[in-house]
């Protein structure tokens, strides 16, 4: 049995594709010629909220009983989906928002600090998150079991890594925009989440409160869009003057019940 889980783990680890949008370190984008500057002085911020209207479909089960390590970790705890966050006032959390248009040329620092995404109690957390181009992902295996991380992307080059020691950390870097890049793992097939991957730092994941926060935006009008993983995008455009703060909120419709 020990053969066979290293042999899986093997595998896995051997299914890199590729150095390109993979590599360990982290890259610093290279501005555009004649790039800007944002100027803290006239920066704005957009503030929102996320709601549904209607009744969310209940999230699924998850039976992790096929991993005894899994279900010791959930420590009896019903675990279940993640995939409908919803507030008793209709608060939707895990949407993801960002400006998709409108930014033209600016130039921004690159983040220094990674992002971690965290194999712990058998699920992944964060659930939904961002990150920039270039910035490192620390893929992360807080659990004493088997897990692999299967980045589904398509702009990016696709990886497949296993993880079979507790504590173990693997590195990654994006080098193309995409939104969104699901990632699942191929040992517990519960296991899902999913990442933006953008060369601005304007965005957001909406909480359980259904709110979002995106600051240090320049004046300007924008296309902001908001992204849910079974509920699709909803768009808006909006215009953001010198020093303003402008609120905004986007309603995402239930799917009607079968």
């Amino acid at each position: 049995m020990a053969v066979a889980f290293f042999a899986f783990a093997a595998a896995c680890t051997s299914n890199n594709s590729g150095s390109a949008g993979t590599s360990s370190g982290a890259a610093t984008p290279t501005a555009a010629p004649g790039a800007m500057r944002v100027d803290p002085a006239t920066a704005g911020e957009l503030k929102g909220t996320v709601k549904l209207e209607g009744t969310a479909p209940p999230n699924a089960p998850i039976k992790m009983v096929a991993d005894p390590v899994c279900s010791r970790e959930a420590n009896g705890t019903p675990q279940f989906q993640e995939t409908y966050v919803v507030g008793s006032g209709g608060e939707l959390g895990n949407v993801f928002v960002y400006v998709k248009d409108g930014l033209g040329n600016y130039a921004y620092d690159a983040p220094t600090e990674p992002v971690v995404l965290d194999q712990q109690g058998c699920r992944y957390h964060p659930h939904v998150f961002g990150i920039r181009v270039g910035q490192q992902l620390s893929i992360k295996n807080s659990d004493p079991t088997l897990h692999n991380i299967h980045s589904m992307s398509t702009s990016n080059p696709e990886f497949n890594t296993g993880q079979a020691i507790q504590g173990q950390i693997t590195p990654r870097t994006f080098q193309q925009k995409e939104v969104m890049v699901p990632f699942k793992c191929d040992v517990h097939g519960w296991m899902n989440a999913y990442m933006a991957v953008l060369d601005h730092p304007y965005f957001a994941v909406s909480g359980t409160n259904g709110t979002f926060d995106i600051k240090s935006l320049p004046p300007g009008t924008y296309t902001i869009e908001a992204w849910h993983e079974k509920l699709g995008t909803s768009t808006q455009t909006v215009t953001i003057g010198d020093k303003e703060t402008k609120e905004i909120s986007f309603v995402f419709t239930a799917p009607a019940s079968t």
